[in-house]
């Protein structure tokens, strides 16, 4: 009982900077277009990651708890070694200021302790494949999304002086930032609700996974705590450097990153919000004139995407030998 319990606190831990790292998905926007101060922003932020916890179901849950490696392989050390190893990623890129996945570090980590522990059998690999193709799906799916929103919402408002424009959008950029931190908890949260539920089943807790609500409560609100704090080295690459935001231009990246993320989360998706929101960012920019995008800095983003799973997975790897070994 104290094991599971001690492996909860490690998953809330995750949960925890899963938010703090990905608060700059939230936010970033929001704030770089001054329309709310970075403390206003992450307590807007940190609301709507909680309350989505509760309102889109738990496909994604499901997905990563039992979608990605055998259930019947998960031991303790498994759920142990995974988690420390997604963690260690999110610090080491929290450190460099690089947008990476938390998503993708989870499952990674997930997949390469299980692999570690009883071979490449226990791979899932239909759900693995999914995983993966989202990789390249859901930036693009937000590049598409963003250029569109950003088009269609320019030709809306041709006719209007930039002042008015500014003033109207100030105000909807509040309900894009609201509606994509619902598709973030939605997404986020999930995956360690998974985790947690299936460490509760290979443990005799539940005898079929069923997501219990106080799983449930702790992951939205160890995510919502997560936002609060925020990770503010992030917010400057993804609201800052990667192109020049106006409160038109961070409206229609939100929404084009929340019509994705919610989209994902109910076929069930764990896609990464992170990669979804660079590219929503990318494609708003790149509507004005290819050269408003500071490719350099997007290059170096998608680097370390390409690098978090296995280097994630590699981590969860060795620490289960050791573990092991101990």
């Amino acid at each position: 009982m104290v094991v599971v319990v001690v492996l909860i606190v490690v998953a809330l831990v995750f949960d925890f900077m899963n938010g703090f790292h990905d608060a700059a998905n939230s936010v970033a926007t929001v704030v770089s277009t001054r329309v709310l101060t970075p403390r206003q922003a992450v307590l807007w932020a940190a609301f709507f990651n909680f309350v989505a916890a509760f309102g889109f179901g738990v496909h994604v849950a499901n997905t990563v708890g039992k979608g990605i490696i055998d259930p019947s392989a998960v031991t303790n050390t498994v759920v142990f070694a995974g988690l420390t190893a997604a963690i260690a990623w999110d610090l080491l890129t929290w450190l460099f200021g690089l947008p990476t996945s938390s998503s993708h570090a989870l499952i990674a980590g997930f997949a390469g302790a299980g692999v570690a522990a009883a071979g490449w059998q226990v791979v899932v690999v239909s759900g693995l494949i999914k995983v993966i193709l989202f990789i390249f799906i859901s930036p693009a799916l937000g590049l598409v999304l963003g250029i569109f929103f950003m088009t269609a919402v320019t030709f809306l408002v041709r006719h209007s002086t930039p002042a008015r424009v500014d003033n109207v959008f100030r105000r909807l950029q509040l309900v894009s930032a609201a509606f994509y931190s619902l598709g973030h908890g939605t997404n986020d949260a999930q995956k360690t609700m998974g985790i947690i539920t299936v460490l509760l089943v290979s443990n005799h807790y539940l005898d079929v996974f069923e997501v219990p609500s106080w799983v449930k409560l702790t992951c939205g609100a160890a995510i919502a705590l997560g936002t609060t704090f925020g990770g503010w080295r992030i917010v400057k690459t993804m609201g800052m450097k990667i192109t020049k935001l106006q409160p038109i231009g961070g409206f229609c990246a939100e929404t084009a990153g929340a019509f994705t993320i919610i989209g994902a989360a109910a076929a069930g998706i764990p896609v990464s919000t992170t990669h979804t929101i660079t590219g929503a960012i990318v494609g708003v920019g790149a509507s004005r004139r290819v050269s408003a995008v500071r490719w350099g800095v997007a290059r170096n983003v998608v680097w370390a995407w390409v690098l978090t799973i296995p280097g994630t997975g590699l981590i969860a790897a060795a620490i289960y030998f050791l573990i092991s070994a101990l």
